[in-house]
């Protein structure tokens, strides 16, 4: 079987299960783009114009997102683009805890066919799905190390347009990103965890 076929049975798969929260609140944004992708960007669920077009980050933050994609000379269709949480959550509200668990076994799956070289998470919630004791001001931008995949957090596109200083320092990250991709693990080294960030940025927790 293929990536895209096993995506396929993956997304068939998760339509049929009546198990999972807010199906019969909204469309599910399964994600797209290219199932053999090097980065894959998880952001936290989908929001309006998402649920109405069954794709993900197509309002204002994804064409941030396809902005950023495109200044370092990436294409929107080479990498995998998805949420922790398939739904959209009544008003845009956050995805509540209960919600993010019941998709969780579906996204690990898609991680898994996708194997991509790097995770960028966008944003807190997808950040802490992945590393719990992070926190998106101090530790965005940086390599983590968990379960041998390599973790690189970023501010979400929506908060960038909320606050000039973030957009500035999702830029900067952006710009390294390329960079970052091909940097291998320390040989013999422990996965790095949150905790072992110390610098303190002076940008503010957001999103």
């Amino acid at each position: 079987m293929t990536k895209t076929e096993a995506l396929t049975a993956l997304e068939k798969e998760m339509e049929a299960d009546d198990t999972l929260p807010l199906k019969n609140v909204s469309y599910m944004v399964f994600g797209e783009g290219n199932p053999d992708a090097e980065v894959l960007f998880i952001g936290e669920a989908p929001g309006f114009h998402e649920d109405r077009l069954k794709r993900p980050f197509v309002g204002t933050a994804g064409k941030l997102l396809d902005k950023l994609i495109g200044e370092i000379g990436w294409r929107r269709e080479g990498v995998y683009i998805t949420n922790i949480v398939k739904r959209r959550p009544p008003e845009n509200r956050d995805p509540e805890p209960e919600e993010i668990e019941a998709y969780k076994p579906y996204l690990t799956r898609q991680v898994e066919i996708i194997n991509p070289k790097a995770i960028v998470p966008l944003g807190r919630y997808s950040m802490n799905y992945f590393l719990p004791e992070a926190k998106i001001s101090r530790d965005q931008g940086k390599i983590f190390w968990v379960d041998g995949k390599k973790i690189i957090p970023m501010f979400h596109p929506a908060a960038a347009l909320r606050a000039g200083a973030v957009m500035e320092t999702l830029r900067q990250s952006f710009r390294k990103l390329p960079e970052l991709i091909l940097e291998a693990p320390v040989s013999g080294a422990a996965e790095i965890t949150p905790q072992t960030a110390t610098e303190e940025s002076k940008t503010p927790s957001l999103f």
